[in-house]
């Protein structure tokens, strides 16, 4: 066994292999680019090391990097992880070059799965279902048109090159095949640096499931069960379940087979997933994933294993410790993606410090976190800050606890999205499986949240706001949560609003998703006594107790309980499984400033220009692509809001875009 390990990657799946690696009395070692410098996964390391600038080419990219930090650490092998380069077949060569173990298959079987084109080709030789589509060697954008032609609509568009999802487009109009195929060909090239294509029927609602296989050095192969992932968007993955559910006995039975054809095919070694899509009675082999998935808990949470600790026994040379009989699959485990994005705002990626993110604490729940409270969340990466995983006897059960625990997970300082995820995983379409991958697609406005804003939230926020003044005045840009005021040492600090003989109204303002809220806290003698909501009715308040986290109160005749986190003019507010984040709007604070200038175009995130479709002097229509950013791994098109005439761009293709930079000016027709 191994005395030392490397992880080259980031987050929680580096934090999740060094939990595994301590417990076996390994030394672990973390690598870190300068956006990660002071990051989780480098905290909980016995050793951590440099490898460069922010940008992944730079650093978890840089094999030759990987390989000396990995040498000057006394490191035995490397782990890559998920994601990076743990598909990479020259890096899997590299670190057996420099004597390093690497935890993974062989570099000839990551090859052999590492093209797409390659591997349909060969598990449709050996017998595996596969759809139709175009695999071919000539990969010229007008001869992939000409086949796409042949093929018919609707059809997808996938890099032969890495996974996740990442650089795929579905083409439904002839219309969009053209800029499907350049799109597709330019995130492959940036994200996989290869922009060979592959071309498929696309299936507009199948289920996408998957089985986990694992093979020895011994020629010992056996699965671990099957998996759901059919919840996506954008074609990434989140929420997965173990076992997929209402999958016909003959069906299942046919697809591990199926997998394990696909695991021999290849001579794997150590951890791997084969994916399908299924729809009907029938299934299709769409990919191997050559390494650990992010999902690869929901499999441990069912058969009681340590999926790593199996990868560093077989790197050891031992065998499998169990044969396929003894596998044993019990309840049902589901997991949640928690990504910094907001469902609010067509789901952009947030970056920034975490004034708060307290993962939840439940029996029969597991948490894989890369980041808590005071880190910082980069636009760098991907948004994943964390997965929660939830067991129970029953898959009913497994969703109700899950969706407990979201509600419990409170993150403030960035957006992001459990809520939105406990509330798919209520829904009766998911309960019911009647799911599939076009879910979200299809129904995503179905999961948004309330549009109407509780009364008792307000109220709430208010007397939060209330507590903390030092923190609301002047202080927008803060990320450090505020802290309410102590008991004030004379009445002059009371802030109540105190007038003789009278009640005291004190207004507040709120807004939240772009509307307005008004209400009124009215004290007495000191205390909050009412609150009043838009001149609605008056609603009296008792047994107020506001804590540096918590408020509480009696609102007419029943007792509501708070949480909240006030950052800067954000007050963030947990109620009754639901999440708010209320911005104060005190009048006193507004800048008078001239208007932005009319035809300005500006980038709602920081990221990269990757596109400049336009140059000075370009007419343009309303809706027409102006340019295209990618942020956080995901194209972000910029539309003209109107028809009109190019007068300047401010940024060129390759440059880096801070968030609200205006990109370029626009003169109205």
């Amino acid at each position: 066994m191994i005395k030392s390990l490397l992880v080259a990657n980031r987050g929680e799946i580096a934090c999740r292999i060094f939990r595994t690696a301590r417990r076996m009395n390994i030394r672990t070692v973390a690598v870190y680019s300068d956006a990660d410098a002071n990051a989780r996964h480098v905290r909980e390391a016995d050793e951590a090391r440099r490898l460069g600038p922010a940008p992944a080419r730079e650093s978890y990219l840089n094999i030759a990097a990987l390989i000396e930090a990995a040498r000057a650490s006394g490191a035995e092998a490397i782990h890559p992880g998920y994601g990076f380069l743990a598909e990479n077949a020259q890096f899997a060569e590299a670190c057996l070059a420099a004597g390093l173990a690497f935890v993974g298959p062989p570099p000839a079987a990551i090859r052999a799965m590492g093209s797409k084109i390659r591997a349909k080709t060969r598990m449709q030789a050996a017998g595996v279902p596969v759809l139709p589509g175009y695999a071919g060697d000539r990969q010229e954008l007008t001869q992939l048109e000409r086949e796409a032609d042949d093929l018919g609509l609707p059809l997808i568009i996938k890099p032969a090159s890495g996974g996740g999802g990442k650089g795929m487009q579905i083409v439904r109009q002839r219309a969009e095949l053209a800029a499907a195929l350049a799109a597709a060909r330019r995130l492959a090239e940036s994200a996989f640096g290869d922009g060979a294509l592959l071309l498929e029927r696309y299936l507009p609602a199948p289920r996408h499931v998957e089985v986990q296989v694992f093979a020895d050095t011994h020629s010992n192969f056996l699965h671990l069960g099957d998996r759901d992932c059919s919840i996506q968007r954008r074609h990434q993955k989140l929420i997965e379940e173990a076992p997929a559910p209402a999958l016909p006995a003959e069906v299942r039975e046919r697809l591990r087979a199926a997998a394990l054809v696909v695991a021999r095919e290849i001579g794997y070694v150590s951890a791997g997933t084969v994916e399908f899509l299924f729809e009907g009675h029938e299934f299709y082999f769409m990919e191997m994933n050559t390494r650990l998935q992010v999902e690869h808990t929901v499999t441990e949470a069912v058969t009681g294993l340590d999926l790593v600790e199996w990868q560093l026994r077989v790197l050891a040379g031992e065998r499998l410790p169990l044969a396929q009989h003894e596998v044993r699959l019990e309840g049902h485990a589901i997991e949640a993606r928690v990504n910094a994005e907001d469902p609010t705002r067509g789901f952009l990626p947030s970056a920034g410090r975490l004034a708060l993110l307290e993962w939840p604490v439940m029996e029969s729940v597991r948490v894989d976190a890369g980041f808590g409270t005071g880190d910082t969340v980069p636009d760098s990466y991907d948004s994943l800050l964390g997965k929660v995983i939830a067991w129970a006897p029953s898959r009913a059960q497994a969703a109700a606890s899950l969706a407990s625990a979201l509600t419990h997970t409170y993150c403030a300082g960035i957006a992001s999205n459990e809520h939105w995820l406990a509330r798919i995983l209520r829904a009766p379409v998911f309960l019911e499986v009647r799911h599939n991958i076009a879910l979200l697609d299809e129904h995503l406005s179905e999961f948004a949240p309330p549009t109407a804003v509780a009364p008792e939230a307000l109220i709430f926020a208010a007397l939060a706001a209330h507590s903390a003044p030092t923190a609301l005045a002047g202080q927008a840009d803060s990320a450090a949560p505020a802290t309410p005021m102590s008991t004030p040492a004379s009445p002059w600090e009371q802030r109540d609003g105190f007038t003789p003989n009278l009640t005291a109204p004190i207004a507040y303002r709120f807004s939240l998703h772009g509307k307005h809220h008004s209400l009124e806290l009215e004290y007495s003698r000191g205390h909050p006594a009412a609150a009043t909501i838009a001149g609605d009715t008056r609603r009296p308040l008792a047994e107020v107790q506001i804590d540096p986290d918590t408020v509480a109160a009696r609102i007419a005749d029943r007792r509501y309980h708070a949480r909240y986190c006030i950052v800067g003019v954000h007050v963030y507010l947990w109620l009754e499984d639901e999440a708010y984040d209320f911005i104060l709007d005190d009048p006193r604070a507004h800048e008078f400033h001239a208007t932005a200038a009319v035809g300005g175009l500006t980038t709602p995130l920081p990221g990269v220009v990757v596109s400049v479709p336009v140059t000075v002097g370009s007419k343009v229509s309303a809706g027409d692509v102006v340019m295209v950013i990618e942020a956080m791994k995901m194209e972000h098109t910029i539309t003209a809001p109107h028809a009109g005439t190019v007068k300047s761009i401010h940024f060129a293709r390759g440059e880096r875009v801070p968030e609200g930079s205006e990109l370029l000016e626009l003169e109205a027709k």
